[in-house]
């Protein structure tokens, strides 16, 4: 099973009040659990500087970390990138 550390930054348009978010993010959430079974969130961070979350989350299928990296851009209203991450002693 492989790691993938997907960085997201919001857009200015998807949510106008900042508790709003919560909301966004459940959606979000339940989309990629019913949408992609085959991927596992392991931590979800809020980050202050050029994203403004990071998600660390496994899979055995690329496909489905690609499904969910969609789903975060069209439900998140957000831009994502996202890093196949290696843990140092495996590298």
């Amino acid at each position: 099973m492989a790691t993938y550390i997907i960085l997201s930054r919001f857009s200015p348009v998807a949510f106008g009040d900042p508790k709003e978010f919560k909301q966004l993010a459940a959606t979000v959430s339940a989309k990629i659990r019913s949408e992609c079974p085959e991927v596992t969130w392991k931590e979800s961070f809020a980050t202050l500087g050029r994203f403004d979350a990071v998600d660390i989350v496994e899979s055995g299928d690329l496909k489905q970390v690609e499904k969910a990296a969609m789903i975060i851009r069209a439900y998140g209203h957000s831009t994502t990138e996202t890093l196949v991450a290696t843990p140092w002693k495996e590298f």
